[in-house]
């Protein structure tokens, strides 16, 4: 029997989406196409495969039973092609998904960006958040190209990179009453911090960063974004412990003010992970090339100011 191989694409992006027409917009069809590819499908399966619901669609069991080896066959055939293929970043019109933590969506994406602009205009990105779970984020199974952040106990099919290591550092309003330039164990001690709560390792590495060095911390208030820290110092006194990265962007807001830590909290790595069958996609190895040379950038930089 002769299978559309055209159709398999459709019938693991339906998978993965859940919807008819996110999945249509990330294969670049119509709805209408893909209606009609998703007829035929279950012509050729011999079974709905999908079932409308209120907020998309929803497989069946005949679906979840065959998606594992139509998904690893995908990917066999993926490999194969694009082992042959070149990749011309200035004419490429690819959409890719990439899962930044909010640290690297705060520090390093807004840099991927600005240079991707330059050398590929056409390659399209779509953020994903990336918290405490892979799975969630795609990275797992493949729909997403990369999971940026802290990659704590990866499964077997992920290759996980080093990209950076990070520190810390605290920031207060400018006019703060009680610290100057320097801040000491005591003072750190008596402000009342905000605390960044995102989602995933992050917390816990400042978290046991505070108790290797017997640091104690009163926290007022836990925000869930770094983006609301700013308002938050420049209006009261307390103090927050961030990345440096975001403290040397923050240094740029004349209400605030950054100092070292009144001890060495240490360092934390920031990580890029992908499935294994991407290893020889000349596309996706050229993305992680530019990832890897904008964070050495920007952590160079840093280091030198």
């Amino acid at each position: 029997m002769r299978y559309d191989l055209n159709l398999l694409p459709v019938f693991v992006t339906l998978m993965e989406e859940r919807s008819v027409t996110r999945a249509a917009e990330r294969l670049g069809i119509t709805q209408p196409a893909l209606s009609n590819a998703l007829a035929r499908l279950r012509v050729a399966m011999g079974d709905q495969l999908f079932v409308r619901e209120r907020y998309g669609v929803q497989p069946t069991e005949t679906a979840f039973a065959i998606a594992p080896a139509i998904a690893s066959a995908l990917a066999q055939i993926d490999e194969v092609v694009t082992r042959h293929q070149e990749f011309d970043p200035a004419r490429t019109e690819l959409l890719m998904t990439i899962a930044p933590n909010s640290y690297v969506e705060f520090a390093l994406a807004p840099a991927i960006v600005a240079r991707l602009r330059d050398i590929a205009p056409g390659l399209r990105l779509r953020l994903t958040p990336f918290g405490g779970d892979l799975a969630e984020t795609g990275v797992v199974s493949g729909v997403t190209a990369l999971a940026l952040g802290r990659i704590v106990d990866p499964p077997d099919n992920l290759v996980v990179q080093h990209l950076m290591n990070e520190g810390l550092a605290c920031v207060v309003r400018a006019d703060h009453p009680e610290i100057g330039d320097s801040m000491s164990r005591e003072q750190y001690e008596r402000l009342k911090h905000v605390n960044v709560l995102p989602p995933g390792r992050l917390r816990v590495g400042l978290f046991q960063a505070l108790e290797r060095q017997g640091l104690r911390r009163e926290v007022a208030v836990s925000v869930t974004h770094f983006l609301a820290v700013p308002e938050m110092i420049a209006v009261t006194d307390c103090c927050a412990t961030l990345p440096r990265l975001i403290c040397r962007r923050l240094a740029n807001d004349a209400r605030l003010k950054v100092v070292a830590p009144p001890v060495d909290l240490g360092t934390f790595p920031v990580e890029m992970a992908w499935h294994a069958r991407y290893r020889h996609d000349p596309a996706h190895r050229w993305l992680r090339t530019l990832v890897a040379e904008e964070a050495k950038r920007i952590a160079d930089a840093a280091t030198a100011a």
